[in-house]
């Protein structure tokens, strides 16, 4: 009944009140002490008082009151349009206080969310930092072993001087890759963006990076093959080198976490506006406490096999990026010991 009361009414209220007050004191007077006063005046003495405790009421109310309640928005609120207008408080038919504990509620819930998502912000470039610096430290301390080594003498020993040659430059090829897949991913985030969307059969495409990819997967024995019934083409609207390097990636990985003498395929099954294609192994499989950070930065689930490969740990994340910037998604379901499926969809191409 009184939780949002309008400057009239508390005026009303309060002036009611002292009336009241005022004209049993009046009373209390001519009962107890035989004061001597006249009804009529007495009736004009009292509602003289309630008129003034009336204009009274409403001038502290409408002075003090929404000077602080104007205090509140100002601390809430960062435009300063939100501020109420004052003359909107000044309708004496207006609840006074209507509105108000529901924004601070409203601006005391968004202060939690906002803190809570920079306390996660914070935890996570805190980890992509110390992640940055230990993958980055790793190559940097081989190639200064490898060099110490070689000021120290072992440049002039044949057993030892070409093979630490070749590994310090194993190492810094790993170092440019890491800086190049940085700057890949710092690209991808920028609104500066803009893809160069064409039409193209996915398919040809997937052939091309199984011939670039031959080597690698004749290494372990791994066949690149397409899933029976995918032998038509489709055509697919998007960047295709962008989807070359996300193909890349996906296949690459296929053929590194895969079984010797094991299989890669890739199949396409038509959608109602799009295709979804998926690369399927398999391989050694991944963990299921590990897929919901398969796509973080510098996340590894085989750290040592990883580093071995020459990866840079960020190559699912480079994977995202893309298909977010074509507004598609990327999904994987793995089954540790039978093999991983990745799969994403793209726009089909208008015929």
């Amino acid at each position: 009944m009184f939780k949002n009361l309008s400057l009239r009414t508390m005026s009303l209220l309060g002036a009611l009140a002292i009336t009241l007050f005022a004209g049993l004191g009046i009373w209390i007077g001519q009962k107890t002490l035989y004061i001597p006063v006249n009804g009529t005046y007495a009736i004009i003495m009292v509602i003289a008082v309630g008129l003034v405790a009336y204009l009274a009421i409403q001038f502290i109310l409408d002075r003090y009151i929404y000077r602080r309640i104007k205090l509140i928005y100002k601390i809430i609120r960062r435009s300063k349009t939100s501020v109420p207008d004052k003359r909107a408080f000044q309708n004496m038919d207006n609840p006074i206080l209507d509105g108000v504990e529901k924004e601070v509620q409203q601006w005391a819930e968004s202060q939690q969310d906002e803190i809570e998502t920079l306390k996660t912000l914070e935890s996570y470039r805190k980890r992509y930092i110390g992640n940055v610096s230990h993958e980055l430290k790793t190559p940097i301390f081989s190639i200064q072993g490898y060099i110490y080594t070689l000021i120290d003498g072992g440049l002039y020993d044949e057993n030892v001087n070409m093979k630490y040659l070749e590994r310090a430059a194993a190492n810094v090829d790993r170092l440019l890759t890491i800086v190049q897949d940085l700057e890949e991913i710092s690209k991808l985030e920028s609104e500066d963006l803009i893809l160069d969307l064409q039409k193209f059969d996915i398919k040809a495409l997937v052939r091309e990076i199984f011939s670039d990819l031959e080597v690698n997967a004749r290494a372990r024995n791994i066949t690149l093959t397409f899933k029976e019934g995918a032998d038509k083409s489709y055509n697919v609207m998007a960047d295709r080198e962008g989807i070359r390097q996300v193909l890349t990636n996906l296949i690459n990985n296929s053929i590194k976490y895969g079984i010797d003498n094991g299989v890669t395929k890739v199949s396409f099954y038509v959608m109602d506006k799009q295709i979804l294609v998926e690369i399927s192994d398999n391989g050694i499989g991944i963990e299921e406490k590990h897929l919901k950070h398969l796509f973080d930065r510098f996340y590894r689930v085989d750290k040592s096999r990883s580093r071995e490969s020459g990866g840079s740990g960020l190559g699912l994340s480079i994977v995202k990026h893309i298909l977010e910037a074509h507004n598609q998604s990327v999904n994987v379901r793995s089954t540790t010991g039978k093999g991983s499926t990745f799969g994403f969809t793209l726009d089909k191409a208008a015929d």
